[in-house]
């Protein structure tokens, strides 16, 4: 284990000049029959964000924002990890471990970490306020570099445990969505000592099984749900989870198709009324692709999925999580369980709030609604 360096990204300026230029080679496929997104990223949509992308969007201004806050790389075991480690403005901060799902990054939490840290700008109690930290996750972004180990959820959450031991934080909360969740509830399981309270915008719950003879009518539409989400939306797990390596290929060389997978799940995850820029900013989400690109890192991204796919649930059969829980339940989450399930893995669930608005991409989408939501909860315990 290494001593924290501080970090600042800087892209050099001809990885800049190489984007635009494939930008300018894109060779668009024809778009196919039947109602635009049907089948997939739309054809029009895509030929506009990649002429913006190569034309109008500022790749520096979105790095001067994530330089903005202190940043870190330290080497834990096989990975230099690259975290953000802001430091709160109050008189007892509390330390809090973000964690970022796929496709996202740590440009998920540009907006939400001064909400956190300075809550006092925001018209809250600077009383309440956190030291963010919020790692790049290991094969992703900034934590990634080539022949790098890949890592599932288990290893994922070993690491970040590691970091937060290496800055000096025995207990801390964490806040997690999509593999986030993930790693977050890894952690409660297997370290919860060092947990206070666990706050998820996703619940990582088994998603096979029917609705029970006895479900109550709640469970019923839950798993009617879950049933067409299997069918129409889990493509994307099957091909990284199965041959991650081959699509590798093509979204490594191509940051056109790079920006057509990516943004298909922006749209069909956001609470965006199928506009993506009516719940998250244009420029912000090209930060977020751009820094898949510029890394090179979305073939080890895919490496959760294989895991996944090829070992148990993260959480062993019969095993529950069983310190202070929060769940954020935003209406376009792509999975929703009713709190009745969640209860028989999460034994400890100290609020439950159903949001107005936002979907997947919570903090990109409902920044203040979630830093809300979870500075509540912390203050409740």
């Amino acid at each position: 284990m290494s001593v924290p360096e501080s970090f600042t990204c800087h892209v050099p300026d001809e990885a800049i000049a190489d984007l635009k230029q494939r930008l300018a080679r894109t060779r668009l496929p024809d778009q196919a029959p039947g109602e635009p997104w049907s089948l997939g990223t739309e054809v029009d949509y895509l030929a506009g964000l990649i002429a913006y992308w190569r034309d109008g969007f500022d790749w520096r201004r979105q790095e001067a924002a994530l330089n903005a806050f202190p940043q870190i790389r330290l080497r834990l075991g096989e990975v230099d990890l690259h975290a953000l480690h802001v430091p709160g403005k109050g008189p007892s901060p509390r330390p809090l471990l973000l964690c970022h799902g796929w496709p996202g990054s740590v440009f998920e939490f540009l907006d939400i970490i001064p909400r956190l840290t300075d809550p006092a700008r925001f018209g809250g109690d600077p009383a309440q306020s956190f030291t963010v930290v919020a790692p790049s996750l290991p094969g992703y972004g900034l934590s990634f570099r080539p022949g790098q180990t890949r890592f599932g959820v288990e290893e994922i959450a070993d690491t970040v445990a590691d970091l937060m031991a290496a800055l000096g934080y025995d207990r801390y909360f964490v806040q997690g969505g999509d593999w986030g969740a993930f790693v977050g509830t890894r952690l409660a399981h297997r370290y919860p000592g060092r947990v206070r309270g666990l706050h998820l915008n996703m619940l990582p719950l088994r998603r096979d099984g029917t609705a029970a003879e006895d479900a109550t009518p709640e469970e019923r539409a839950h798993f009617d749900r879950l049933a067409l989400w299997l069918k129409e939306e889990i493509g994307y797990q099957w091909i990284q989870g199965t041959k991650p390596q081959t699509l590798a290929f093509a979204l490594t060389d191509s940051p056109a198709g790079l920006a057509a997978w990516i943004v298909e799940k922006f749209r069909s995850w956001s609470d965006c009324g199928g506009t993506i820029e009516s719940a998250i900013d244009r420029d912000r989400m090209l930060g977020n692709i751009a820094l898949y690109w510029f890394t090179g890192a979305i073939g080890s991204s895919f490496y959760p999925y294989y895991a996944r796919m090829h070992r148990g649930w993260p959480i062993p059969d019969g095993g529950t999580i069983d310190v202070p829980t929060a769940h954020a339940a935003f209406p376009a989450e792509m999975v929703r369980p009713p709190r009745s399930l969640a209860e028989k893995v999460f034994t400890d669930i100290r609020r439950w709030t159903v949001m107005p608005k936002g979907g997947h991409f919570a903090a990109l989408e409902q920044p203040e609604l979630l830093a809300q939501d979870l500075t509540a909860f912390a203050a409740e315990l």
